[in-house]
């Protein structure tokens, strides 16, 4: 019988292993690193893992799944730790594998509009590699996340409402599976109907199936011309309702993200701006230069409908990057308004329909709360963030979060949504998974899992409590 992983009591002889087959230079059990590995951009506390390792092929990351099994030593995927759930925390110890210097770009196919890449290469990376090609990558979760990351937590980003998430970009992977079998799935062309389709049960499975060592994506042309908007509301609903409005409409944007009120105040200290602070959507626009003229003229009339009357524009690439950038730094900028604190940030996605319900409901329980919480959110499909500013020694601060965390999921779940629309699960977000999708397919969920990992090994702790 398989004997699940557990914190083992000396990991002294599966150090020396890792150390004979990767060299002392990758393979590290110092506290600093150590320490870094075992925790993500959130308030989640850090889990240490044993030791990191740095493997640089899909071999090496076999070779280590070999000898991790061999010593019943737990697991971890590691990009660059820009997750929001927990997802990195080695809360059972074990090995923390750092898929970092696995940053090469395979090959490119640009007729084919498909590329593949090992998993440590950051989507900055890829854009700039692939920008005198024409081409580029579009899915932005903000941070310079890895790719290989950015498949595991099925990442979207501002861009999501045009060219959609991972699970939609993501063609086929390398997968080092527990045992350090190393398997293939799907391919270049652009639609199969061969078997099960394994790519999307590993997009977003966090870690808890295998090791993505390579990934295939799709790409695409660089616009002819892109614009970017900036439009202040009176309120959030009218906000908000400006949106249903322009999706209702079939207006093909490629950003809409809204920021309220205090994300808007933070954003303009943090990053030396001087934007009205009142509930803001930002825009960006694709396509012809004819094309983004007509998206630009009818979202602004039909912001315009809802109060949103200083409504500005640019096709200048550093004014609209200085935008994005500000927008990317939002979390930062929240955590900047209280010195010293923490930022639990948490998200959930509903219909469409529902957004402006959802979103205005959560404004007046974030009032009666009493807690510091800026809202931004991707609200071009209907998910948003909160981002509570805490301080996590203070028992009666988490214990107000906790409590707001839980109304804002079952809030968002009575609306048709989900618990999560980009963050994922890790171990922050447990809780709501069966409250979302019923014992029954979260059982089926845990079937899957130990079919393909029946030690637990695989980053336990996540999506599901052992």
């Amino acid at each position: 019988m398989a004997q699940e992983a557990r914190r083992l009591a000396d990991p002294t002889a599966l150090i020396a292993a890792l150390t004979a087959l990767l060299g002392d230079n990758r393979v590290s059990t110092n506290p600093g690193i150590l320490d870094r590995h075992g925790h993500d951009e959130s308030y989640h506390p850090t889990h240490a893992p044993d030791v990191v390792v740095f493997p640089q092929s899909t071999e090496e990351v076999a070779q280590v799944m070999r000898l991790a099994r061999r010593h019943a030593a737990p697991v971890i995927p590691f990009g660059v730790g820009t997750s929001l759930e927990g997802h990195v925390a080695a809360l059972q110890g074990g090995v923390s594998v750092d898929l970092s210097g696995m940053n090469q770009i395979i090959e490119v196919n640009g007729d084919d509009l498909d590329v593949q890449v090992q998993a440590g290469v950051t989507r900055k990376q890829l854009n700039a590699h692939l920008r005198d090609a024409g081409l580029f990558f579009p899915i932005d979760p903000g941070a310079d996340a890895t790719i290989g990351g950015m498949t595991s937590t099925r990442a979207s980003g501002t861009n999501a409402v045009r060219y959609g998430t991972m699970r939609e970009n993501v063609l086929g992977l390398t997968v080092v599976l527990a045992d350090g079998r190393v398997i293939k799935t799907g391919g270049r062309a652009r639609k199969s109907a061969a078997g099960y389709d394994l790519t999307r049960l590993f997009v977003g499975s966090e870690g808890t199936l295998g090791v993505i060592t390579e990934i295939r994506l799709r790409l695409y042309g660089i616009p002819e011309a892109i614009a970017a908007a900036v439009a202040p509301f009176p309120t959030i609903g009218e906000a908000v309702n400006t949106v249903i409005r322009i999706i209702q409409s079939g207006i093909p944007v490629a950003r809409i993200e809204l920021l309220d009120e205090v994300q808007m105040d933070a954003v303009n200290r943090y990053s030396q701006l001087d934007y009205p602070v009142a509930p803001t959507l930002f825009f960006e626009f694709h396509g012809s230069e004819a094309g983004v003229t007509e998206q630009s003229d009818a979202v602004k009339m039909i912001a315009s409908d809802f109060g949103g009357t200083d409504f500005r524009w640019s096709t200048r690439a550093e004014e609209r990057n200085k935008l994005w950038q500000a927008r990317h730094d939002a979390y930062y900028a929240g955590i900047n308004l209280r010195p010293g604190a923490k930022g639990w940030p948490t998200d959930v996605c509903v219909p469409i329909s529902r957004l402006a319900d959802c979103i205005v409901a959560t404004k007046a329980d974030i009032a009666a709360s009493g807690l510091l919480a800026p809202i931004v959110g991707h609200v071009g499909d209907g998910n948003f963030h909160t981002n509570m500013i805490i301080d996590p020694a203070n028992p009666a601060e988490l214990a107000a979060a906790e409590a707001f965390n839980q109304r804002l999921v079952a809030r968002a779940l009575e609306m048709g949504g989900t618990c999560t629309g980009e963050h994922g699960i890790g171990y922050g977000k447990i809780a709501f998974l069966e409250q979302e999708h019923g014992a029954e397919a979260v059982q089926l969920m845990r079937l899957l899992k130990q079919s393909i990992d029946p030690d637990n090994r695989l980053n336990p702790g996540k999506i599901f409590r052992n």
